[in-house]
């Protein structure tokens, strides 16, 4: 295989981070201003989240570097944080009200599983992601290195823990570019196709795995998915050919230096952050938590999927799990099975 160069992403490492203006900020007295006059003219309209419209939440002052955020996360480090609204002042309604309404902003929501969940709750459920159903982000478990389906994820902090779960992040461009430099039979074995399990997320009549590559390169930029976890768990199939000795080492070579902090770096979430990752460039993980005892000061944030406008062009091979494949569309997520949106993840619906 003809080696394509990386192109036009940035393969950064934890030095390059040290400038944080370059990634995290700070919001102004004026932009906070500016979410707490939006929400109070979406409730003065009577809007809820599920009649919310980006009209109905007028931002005036913040649009400005929600925009930054986005050319930011497909132009830069992939990465971006917005940090300081208080969380203090609001109800848990509102502070959900204003992150839809911010997203709105930025994009369109896509559903993080086939139950429809467009506003996803990452706390502890009791759930453990080792089993078939369980979702990483409804337990306290630490979590590998991964992807999550979709061109943007972002958090949005409510509460911390009481110690632990950090926040951790590297450039998969970084981890490509280091494994065709050292290894370039492993870089080509990346770009091939593996079988992933749908983890339930199939559609009606469809086979339970499909195929897709780790790596991709369209029009000189670089797309990574990655969740070894699918990847495994699809050798449940008979029908599913074994995973070679080099796709073993491919995997575990991507897996090792994702986890050296050579590659990687972390952040402890603060109250009111908002953080964005650019899937196609970044991975990201978490350490297990402790959380508190009382009920109101568990661990507790909120999550959206989004597709916005100014995303890359994807590689024909991500095309079965995003779909639309084309630049700017609103793609990934998983197909909802029902046609009813969800706002507020319940653990006995999943």
């Amino acid at each position: 295989m003809t080696h394509r160069p990386l192109g036009k992403d940035i393969a950064w490492l934890p030095a390059d981070l040290e400038d944080q203006d370059r990634w995290i900020h700070v919001l102004t007295p004026a932009e906070i201003a500016d979410v707490d006059q939006a929400l109070k003219a979406a409730q003065k309209a009577g809007r809820s989240i599920e009649t919310l419209t980006r009209e109905s939440f007028p931002l005036t002052v913040l649009p400005e570097t929600l925009q930054r955020t986005v050319d930011r996360l497909e132009n830069d480090l992939g990465l971006y944080v917005l940090r300081g609204l208080p969380v203090e002042p609001y109800t848990k309604d509102e502070l959900r009200l204003i992150y839809w309404g911010i997203g709105l902003h930025m994009g369109t929501a896509v559903t993080q599983s086939f139950k429809g969940d467009v506003l996803g709750d990452v706390k502890d459920f009791g759930q453990s992601a080792s089993t078939a159903s369980g979702r990483g982000y409804m337990s306290k478990e630490d979590l590998g290195f991964h992807t999550d389906t979709s061109d943007i994820v972002s958090l949005f902090v409510l509460r911390t823990a009481k110690s632990g779960g950090r926040s951790l992040f590297c450039s998969s461009v970084a981890v490509a570019d280091e494994i065709r430099r050292t290894r370039p039979d492993l870089f080509d074995v990346l770009q091939q196709p593996f079988f992933w399990h749908w983890k339930g997320h199939e559609q009606p009549g469809e086979k339970p795995y499909y195929q897709q590559p780790v790596f991709t390169i369209r029009d000189g930029k670089f797309s990574s998915r990655w969740v070894a976890t699918h990847i495994l768990s699809a050798q449940e199939f008979p029908e599913v050919p074994r995973l070679s000795d080099v796709q073993i080492e491919a995997m575990k070579l991507v897996n090792s230096l994702a986890s050296d902090p050579r590659f990687h770096t972390s952040m402890m979430f603060e109250p009111g952050d908002f953080q964005f990752l650019n899937n196609h460039v970044v991975y990201h993980a978490r350490t297990e938590f402790e959380d508190w005892d009382e009920p109101d000061r568990k661990r507790h944030l909120l999550r959206l999927w989004l597709s916005v406008p100014n995303t890359r062009t994807l590689d024909e091979g991500m095309k079965a799990i995003y779909r639309d494949v084309n630049g700017g569309a609103v793609r990934g997520g998983f197909p909802s099975h029902t046609d009813q949106l969800v706002f507020e993840t319940k653990a006995s619906e999943f």
